[in-house]
């Protein structure tokens, strides 16, 4: 499920991803929201023609819109296909980290979401009052907020669960006092599936990003001049960071993000030998 605005300038990397074999084709659906209301660039052809959903609406940076955006999405996909079973919602700067064959494998062979849920990160309690003192009380206690990752990996179980609520998304249905701490989609998706069942979740996104470089409340985009073998064999080498307690896996991250539209180049001449290479892995 990829949320963007526009367009998809990564499309021929993830084009060469699904069609890696003519096998794969009944193992996965693809479905796009868009703003509607702007100029759709060129990028939606093959694997994405006419995967937009229909219920698009424009979603906007510090406002309840994205969260809404990615719940359209889950209805959508929900309803085309009950045989859906792995809900991801991905980036326009996402790029695949792994084979279609890998990820599909990895995936189907989980039983549990795969989504960050952190507890006391810094600054929660000033964005748990964004919307005000009281907003979130009484269905969302201070002790009940999370926070983490906006791109998650849900069964569909949890993408039912999401779609349904209507208490917890009415609490943070509602517009910031504080923009600037906003950032909505990240604390819903989290405290819905705390609050719900945090028992079938794995508390790590399956997204890497380097946030050790923020530019403009943003992490760190890769460049096409840093792209190359070296940089996704430093990136594979990451694991997830999980926030389970004692828990212990050894999980290989199976997206990544960002990378700049002016990269697809560089990751296209690397795609078959080094980002679709999974030595070592399976």
């Amino acid at each position: 499920m990829f949320l963007t605005t526009t367009s998809l300038p990564l499309a021929p990397i993830w084009e060469l991803y699904f069609n890696q074999t003519s096998q794969h084709k009944s193992l996965y659906n693809v479905y796009v929201h868009v703003d509607p209301t702007l100029k759709h660039e060129p990028s939606f052809f093959g694997t994405f023609h006419n995967r937009i959903i229909p219920s698009s609406k424009p979603a906007y940076r510090h406002t309840p819109t994205l969260i809404s955006a990615a719940r359209r999405l889950l209805s959508h996909a929900l309803l085309d296909d009950p045989s859906n079973y792995m809900f991801i919602l991905l980036s326009p700067s996402c790029i695949p980290f792994h084979s279609f064959n890998f990820t599909y494998k990895t995936l189907v062979s989980s039983t549990k979401s795969f989504i960050e849920i952190l507890k006391n990160e810094p600054g929660w309690y000033d964005r748990w009052a964004a919307r005000g003192s009281s907003a979130m009380l009484p269905d969302v206690p201070p002790g009940e907020f999370r926070m983490g990752s906006q791109f998650w990996t849900l069964t569909r179980a949890h993408a039912r669960m999401v779609v349904s609520d209507v208490d917890i998304w009415a609490k943070f249905n509602k517009p910031c006092v504080r923009k600037d701490i906003c950032y909505l989609e990240e604390y819903y998706f989290p405290t819905l599936l705390h609050m719900r069942d945090p028992q079938g979740c794995v508390s790590a996104t399956l997204t890497h990003v380097d946030w050790s470089i923020i530019e403009h409340g943003h992490p760190r985009t890769y460049k096409p001049s840093e792209i190359g073998d070296e940089l996704i064999q430093q990136l594979r080498s990451a694991r997830l960071r999980y926030r389970n307690g004692g828990l212990k896996r050894n999980d290989t991250f199976l997206f990544a993000r960002k990378f700049s539209p002016a990269g697809i180049s560089p990751l296209m001449n690397i795609a078959r030998n080094v980002i679709f290479n999974d030595s070592g892995f399976m």
